[in-house]
Parts: C-alpha cells; structure tokens; sequence
C-alpha cells in the first residue's frame, strides 16, 4: 500500500508538471515533482547561456538570500563547480561534488566564499541541455549539517532524469527563460500533503511576488516605463537582442536605452546595473511571514 500510495503521488506531480508545460507555473510544479522523489532543503533552477551571465527562474531558499543574488548571480556563480563542469563536460546527467572531485575540479575556495555563508552543507545538481547554447541547472541543497545526499537518492534522480529532462526540453525548446509562477492548486491532495508543503510554498510565493515586485518599482522615480522594462530585463540577465526581440523594437533602439538607463541610475556597466537591482531587492523585499 505505501508503495501504490507513493506511485499515485508521483503521478499526480507529472500531471501537474506536464499540465503546465509552456505556463509561467512550470519550473515550481517541476521542483514540486522533484520534492517527491527525493528530500532536500532548499532548491535552485538557474538558465545558462554561452558566456552570459545566469538567469534567475526559481528558489525556495529564505535565509541568505541576500548572496545568492549579490554575490551567486553577479560574479560567484563563475567558480561554481558545476559551472565549471558544465563548460568543461558538456555533459548532462545528476552530479555530486564527489563528481565534482573526480573531475579534478577544486572546489574548496568555493566552498568557503560560498557555502560557509550561505549555511549551504550539500549540494547536488541535475544539469539538462536545452540546446548547445542554453542550459537548466537544478540546484538542490542541504542546510542541516547532519546532512547529506545518499547514493540512493541519486540513483533516484538518475532513474528519473530522462523525464526530467524531456519535460524541460520540451518546455524551454520553444521559448526564453522566464521567471516561475508558483504552484496553483489544480489536482486535489491530501491534507498530510497540503500540511506538508503549505509553509514552503507560501515562503516560494511570496519570494517570488517580492522579485517581480522589485522588477517593477527600480527605478520608477526616474526611468520611463519603456526604461523600466528594458531595465528589468538587463536585471534578469537578458542581453540587447533578446530584449529587442522580447520587446519588438530595434536593437538600437534597446541600445539608446540602455545609455539613458545607465545615466539616470548613475551606473557605467551592466555588473554595476545588476548590483544596484540586487541592493534594490533585498532593502524591499519585507521578511517572509510567519504563523
């Protein structure tokens, strides 16, 4: 019983994640599947293009969040271990940082700069090429220090990814990397379940709404609404052409912009443009409530 029990949750988790191909709802349904396949703390799904910088599409950290978007986003995430793998393999697959070792690939500065701060103790990813250029990275971490992720449990995710995979292949194939919507109720659960990941997802919706919030409001007082959404895109990691396409203008007309943007907000490059954002996010964002 506990066995057909587990199945029927995980398949009423691939419904909801195949229900939301192409949807803003896609990426948190997805994690949502993950969760029931194996346990973890907290979740990150990153886009990667060829030598640009990452786009930010989900998390459910809320706790120093702060470095994940000072730090990770702007300049860190080019020491990731699994960054680097990914330029150096090009190989998709679920790896560990015991991989990461067998690659010859040190991470121990990273991890001192990086995890110490962020309370991170274990990380694994699930690397998944979109095409050649373009790639999802699914962090999943642990925070408790009496923990780690066990052979079992990438053996499960190992058994899993060709599902994973295809879903996000056949979701981010036909279009950008967008940010999540989170998770809408549309298949019926049970109560232990609803229990289980009410306070999560409300931490991730509210997390969410904060940084579309903040997209928003930058720079309201003194861009356009027109330098608003271009701005908004630079913060998300877009570059000129694909905000032209996004927007259906020029590409020199995006360019013009971004010298305007760049004056009004007193910034001399798009690192400095980033950082500004991020500051912006993190004195605007309320704390996340609790009961």
């Amino acid at each position: 019983m506990p066995h057909t029990n587990m199945q029927n949750t995980l398949n009423s988790a691939l419904s909801d994640v195949i229900s939301a191909l192409h949807s803003p709802r896609f990426t948190s349904t997805l994690v949502t599947l993950i969760s029931k396949l194996v346990d973890y703390d907290c979740a990150v799904v990153l886009g990667y293009r060829q030598h640009k910088h990452p786009i930010y599409l989900y998390d459910s950290i809320d706790d120093q969040r702060d470095l994940l978007f000072q730090r990770y986003l702007t300049n860190s995430f080019q020491n990731d271990p699994f960054y680097l793998m990914l330029n150096q393999q090009q190989q998709q697959g679920v790896f560990t940082l015991t991989d990461i070792a067998k690659q010859g690939i040190d991470y121990q500065q990273y991890q001192t700069d990086f995890y110490q701060k962020t309370g991170w103790q274990d990380e694994l990813s699930i690397l998944i090429e979109i095409e050649p250029t373009r790639w999802i990275v699914l962090y999943l971490g642990y925070l408790q220090s009496d923990k780690r992720f066990k052979p079992q449990q990438v053996e499960t995710l190992k058994s899993y990814f060709s599902v994973i995979s295809s879903l996000c292949q056949t979701h981010w194939q036909q279009g950008g990397f967008t940010l999540a919507s989170p998770v809408m109720g549309t298949t019926e659960a049970t109560d232990t379940t609803k229990n289980c990941n009410n306070d999560t997802q409300q931490a991730s919706d509210h997390i969410r709404i904060a940084i579309e919030q903040a997209l928003l409001s930058f720079g309201e007082s003194l861009l356009t609404k027109r330098e608003q959404q271009v701005t908004a895109l630079l913060a998300q990691g877009f570059d000129t052409k694909e905000i032209a396409e996004q927007l259906g203008v020029t590409q020199g007309t995006v360019k013009n912009h971004r010298k305007r943007i760049y004056a009004q907000l007193n910034v001399n490059s798009l690192s400095e443009l980033f950082q500004l954002f991020l500051n912006h996010l993190i004195t605007h964002t309320p704390s996340i409530p609790t009961k």
